[in-house]
Order: structure tokens, then sequence, then C-alpha cells
């Protein structure tokens, strides 16, 4: 509250001087310009009237140099401030105004966003080092856990070490996830692009499913168009086997999977459709955002980072991700793709 009435009180002299100087000139010219007028073109005219008329000029010519001195700073950093919401904390800006006030706002403003950044770093690394921690010793209960598989345990102990098992590569996953995210953010993966058939890879992650959409009887109904892509393959590899898992997880037992793959003027455009149950508006803001999952009854199921890491893939490679619900059931994931080489 003080800052604010600090801030009003040392902006007051500034609006006074500027309305006496406005008074001032409004006059000085009207008298000047009345006189010349009616000596020159016999024009007469009420004094006032004159002091009307060059006020209302002189208050748009010094409103148009006090925006640009005051509002149009405030402006541009109302612009940053927008872009710090969305997350990206590598935002600065200078101003040459004179105000001291507006130069303060920027210089924290500034501090602020160096001061947010250096915080992300600091928790990315910490979960990148703590996950990295993590995969020694989930790696020896596995290996442990398939040796006990492969003696002869009981119906019972059979059921336990196949409990371990699954725990343990849910673990596994969940961890290489963060690791991959942590990667991304901190742009440590290879930028090497290569060039391959897009509708292959697509294939394969179909295949590498198989398991999954096959104890669901589902029925499939896949359009591919041949295409040649040039990105990094490994990376988006983990889009379509995330994107597609997560229709066959969200599909009723005999429901229907739509993919479809199709060039549309300049990009690569990839949709999958499930007859599930769709998200619900109040979740497609946040279903991107890392451990977020909307639907609780399939939390065993995933970690909730399979779509916050699809869509930092395809940010890295000039992509993009969005979800619709369909109009009687169901929801669609589009990807768009840049034809051109990364």
């Amino acid at each position: 509250m003080k800052k604010k009435l600090r801030l009003r009180l040392s902006l007051h002299p500034y609006y006074v001087l500027i309305a006496l100087l406005e008074i001032v000139i409004a006059a000085g010219v009207a008298i000047l310009l009345s006189w010349l007028l009616e000596d020159v073109l016999e024009l007469r005219l009420p004094p006032w009237l004159w002091v009307v008329v060059f006020s209302l000029v002189l208050s748009c010519v010094l409103g148009f140099l006090l925006s640009h001195q005051f509002f149009s700073p405030i402006v541009r950093l109302s612009r940053a401030m927008r872009q710090v919401g969305s997350g990206d904390f590598s935002v600065r800006q200078e101003t040459s105004s004179r105000i001291r006030e507006v130069r303060d706002i920027y210089d924290n403003f500034n501090l602020m966003t160096r001061e947010l950044g250096a915080t992300e770093i600091v928790q990315t690394d910490f979960v990148a080092n703590v996950s990295h921690e993590f995969k020694t010793p989930i790696n020896a209960i596995e290996g442990y856990a398939m040796l006990l598989q492969g003696g002869h345990p009981t119906e019972e102990q059979a059921l336990y070490v196949e409990k371990i098992l699954l725990n343990t590569r849910r673990l596994s996953d969940l961890v290489g996830n963060i690791l991959l995210l942590s990667r991304i953010d901190n742009q440590a993966i290879s930028t090497a692009a290569t060039t391959y058939r897009l509708d292959e890879q697509i294939r394969q992650a179909i295949v590498l499913l198989e398991n999954k959409w096959s104890e669901k009887d589902l029925d499939l109904d896949v359009d591919l168009d041949i295409l040649s892509y040039t990105g990094n393959e490994s990376m988006l590899q983990h889009v379509w086997i995330n994107l597609i898992g997560n229709a066959i997880k969200y599909n009723p037992y005999g429901g229907l999977l739509r993919i479809r793959l199709f060039r549309q003027n300049q990009s690569f455009v990839f949709t999958v459709e499930d007859s599930g149950p769709g998200i619900p508006e109040s979740a497609q803001a946040h279903i991107f955002d890392k451990f977020y999952q909307a639907d609780s009854s399939h939390m065993s199921e995933g970690n909730g980072l399979g779509l916050a890491l699809a869509r930092r893939v395809l940010d890295s490679c000039g992509g993009t991700i969005c979800v619709e619900n369909l109009p009687e059931v169901g929801c669609r994931f589009t990807v768009t793709l840049p034809c051109g080489a990364l």
C-alpha cells in the first residue's frame, strides 16, 4: 500500500507540470495566432475559444508523448509477464524511459525472472540427480525379482514376484521419463536429424502396443500416407507410443481406435481418436502439465508424464499438439509437424 501511494505521489508533480505547461503554451499561442489572424484574415474569434482549441491540440501532443514515455513501457512489460506466466523465465526487458519508477519496475522484473530461472534450474537438477540415483536400486530389485521368477515359486510367491516386477517397471518408466524431460529442458538432447519414413515409425509403434489393444479387442482403423520426415527419430517415437497407448488405455473393451497420418499444406498431421469418455474441458488445459492425470481411475497405469514429455519433444522440433472431444464419444489428439528439415 505504501509503495502504491509513493508511486502516485511521485508522479503527481509530472501531471501538475504538464497541466501548467499546457495552459501557458495554449494561452500564448492562442493570443499570438488570434492577433495574426485578426490582422491578416480579419477572422475574429473570442480569446477563450482559441485557448480551448489549442488546449485540445496540445493535449493530444502531450498525451502521445506521455504514452510513449509511460504507457508504452508498461504494455511491453505486460507482454513479457505473459511470457513468464507461460513458463519462459529467460525473458529480459530494457527501457529508455526517463521516469525513475518505470526503470525501477523493469529492474525488479529482470531480477524476478533471474531468480525464477535459477530456482527452476536447481529444482530440475535436483529431480534429475535423485532420479538418476533411483535407477541402480530399481534395476537391482527388478533383476532379483526376475531370478525368483525363474525358480519354482508357489502360486502365491509367483503372484508377489509378478507385482514386484510390475511396480519396478513402473518406477523405471517414471525415472526414465523424468530424466528425459530434464535432458530436453536442459537442451542436452542431440539435435542430429535423420530422414526416415514417418508412417513406418507410427506403424512400428502400433505393433509394439499390440498386446494392449489385443487384450481390449479393439477395432483398428489405420490410414497412413507414405511420408518422409527429417528429425530426431528416437525422440518422436516417444510421442507416438504415448498417444496411441493413451488412446488404448481410455478406450472401452471392443472400442474403435482410429489413426491417421496425412500431409496438409506445409505440415504433416497425425491424429489418433478413441471411443472413450473424452476429457472434461476443465482438465484439457492441464493434461500437458507434469504429473497431471485427469482420470484418477487410471492412475495405476501411468505416471502423468507422458503427455508432458510428448509436448516438450514436439516443442523442441517445432511441432504442436492439441486435444478435442469428439461430438458423440471419445477424443482426438492432433499432432502437427513442419515438413521442412530441422
